[in-house]
């Protein structure tokens, strides 16, 4: 067994590079932010500073649009995604002014590994996932890098894949269950994830009652999957710095990590459209509300987002930049 790594020092290197992160902390127990609450985060930042490496940050997200129109302009990337990007990309960059090899950042996106279940095709989740490499790319993000369903299991369908990575990963839906019931943590992100799917659903000819009970059901699929996939990324990356879109308490083997500015720990440009204030900064809202607000705008002929109108109400959204 390899040796622990100890606690890094407050004016350490890893705690400085953490210190970075810790404004942008989604955490379901705010307070002051202190690294030496984040142990584990510290150790997993010290196994690349102890051997003068780049730091590898690595972040399951970015899967796809979510499927109700009335939340985003449509199936690809837009202004929320490049803002979110340009932010992750700028995290990094500022690793290099205190720590010289500087930091990457892997966005490991899990639309494919969970994609039936919140029915979204896969060709929507292609294009979705190449449409943002393009984005990377054109911006010149250079700290930043992508991983997919794509990368594993070779040229298997996406449903064997899907099948192969749960098989080997995932927990089975009963302890799930029994968690939901004994574990706060746990319980949190199976209420979020239930009334996501709830407001993705679109169309549905049932009753509401009937479409809760359908969704309560999709939502440990989607818990059992998701965690299968931070297992897999975790065997292809044993040495990483693991962040995640869900808040973390201090102490878990996660860190949870805003995407932007937002206040809401739980905004995220592929459930929300973008609109800009008259001044230049940016809310996250539903389509349907900036579209009330705002004139839309296109970028590259495609819908960006949306711009205040002149005599916009200035309505409640999450300020992000």
């Amino acid at each position: 067994m390899a040796p622990a790594i100890p606690v890094a020092a407050p004016d350490s290197v890893e705690a400085r590079i953490l210190g970075l992160l810790l404004p942008y902390h989604r955490t379901t127990a705010p307070g002051t932010p202190d690294p030496e609450a984040h142990p584990e985060q510290l150790r997993q930042i010290r196994r690349f500073t102890a051997a003068g490496e780049p730091v590898l940050f690595t972040l399951p997200g970015f899967p796809c649009k979510s499927p109700n129109p009335a939340k985003v302009l449509g199936h690809l990337p837009d202004e929320g995604e490049r803002l979110s990007l340009a932010f992750l990309d700028r995290l990094c960059a500022r690793v290099k002014e205190i720590y010289e090899p500087g930091a990457r950042m892997l966005i490991c996106s899990d639309g494919h590994i969970f994609g039936d279940l919140i029915d979204v095709p896969d060709a929507h989740i292609d294009a979705y996932g190449d449409a943002l490499r393009e984005m990377i790319r054109t911006q010149g993000l250079r700290h930043l890098e992508t991983f997919d369903l794509r990368h594993v299991h070779g040229d298997a369908d996406y449903d064997t894949k899907r099948n192969l990575v749960t098989e080997a990963y995932a927990p089975s839906l009963e302890s799930l269950r029994e968690a939901a019931r004994t574990d706060e943590e746990t319980a949190r992100l199976y209420r979020g994830i239930t009334r996501f799917l709830v407001e993705d659903t679109a169309g549905f000819t049932g009753t509401r009652s009937a479409l809760q009970r359908e969704c309560r059901e999709r939502a440990y699929g989607v818990i059992a999957r998701s965690r299968a996939w931070g297992d897999l990324i975790a065997h292809h990356h044993p040495r990483s710095v693991r962040l995640s879109i869900h808040p973390q308490p201090p102490g878990a083997g996660k860190f949870g990590i805003r995407l932007l500015e937002a206040a809401d720990a739980w905004a995220t440009p592929w459930h929300t459209a973008v609109l800009r204030e008259r001044g230049g900064a940016a809310r996250l809202m539903r389509r349907a509300d900036a579209e009330r607000l705002g004139r839309l705008v296109l970028r590259d002929g495609r819908p960006s987002h949306y711009e205040l109108h002149e005599a916009g109400d200035e309505e409640a959204g999450d300020p992000v930049s």
